[in-house]
């Protein structure tokens, strides 16, 4: 039942292990177990989980652990094995089972995920993602949703890409097939097959 106030967080836990810089005035370091709640106004940062640990300087938090949540102005992140974020440099991971990311614009489901964010006008926007699943990863953008064993995302390119096992759905439109890629520019997608197996194109229309 260890409760600690400062003017840039506060945390409860069951134990908490706190380093100090050499002056022993500025906390460097926070690692934290059982019933973990962080929340932080200055860093824009709340999270929940079994275990937690959190760099100061370097505004990077890890939490681990069944239920584990990372919550910031933007973006809200769970999962059931670990959560890192490095507000600084803008990089965020999620593995583990029940791994879900999600803001305004975007819903991602995946046992992996990796990526980085960028502040625009103060608002954070994803740039770059890293999605893998052994079974499927899902992504909902927009109107379209999109499942693969892999999914790329590159802001430079305005483009995802799905690799194995792919399936963009958009209205009534579902296609199937082994490769694709979606452009966010024009919102348009391509779906490609390997030579064992066909694209497979079903539309449904749902007037009466």
């Amino acid at each position: 039942n260890v409760k600690i106030k400062s003017e840039s967080f506060s945390l409860n836990a069951n134990d908490v292990k706190v380093n100090f810089n050499e002056s022993l005035y500025d906390i460097t370091e926070l690692n934290a177990n059982g019933d973990v709640d962080f929340k932080s106004v200055i860093f824009n940062m709340e999270g929940n989980g079994e275990l937690l640990r959190f760099e100061v300087k370097n505004e990077k938090l890890k939490i681990e652990g069944i239920g584990s949540k990372i919550i910031t102005e933007d973006i809200e992140m769970f999962s059931d094995g670990f959560i890192i974020i490095n507000n600084l440099n803008g990089e965020f991971s999620l593995k583990g089972p029940n791994s879900k990311l999600e803001n305004d614009n975007i819903l991602i489901k995946s046992k992996s995920i990796d990526g980085v964010f960028t502040n625009n006008d103060n608002k954070k926007e994803i740039i770059y993602l890293n999605i893998i699943d052994d079974k499927l990863s899902y992504i909902k953008n927009k109107d379209t949703e999109m499942y693969a064993k892999k999914i790329n995302f590159n802001q430079e390119t305005s483009l995802f890409e799905l690799i194995d096992n792919v399936t963009i759905i958009r209205g009534g439109e579902k296609i199937t097939g082994d490769y694709g890629t979606l452009d966010t520019t024009n919102n348009s997608y391509k779906i490609k097959s390997n030579k064992k197996s066909k694209v497979k194109v079903i539309i449904q229309n749902d007037e009466q």
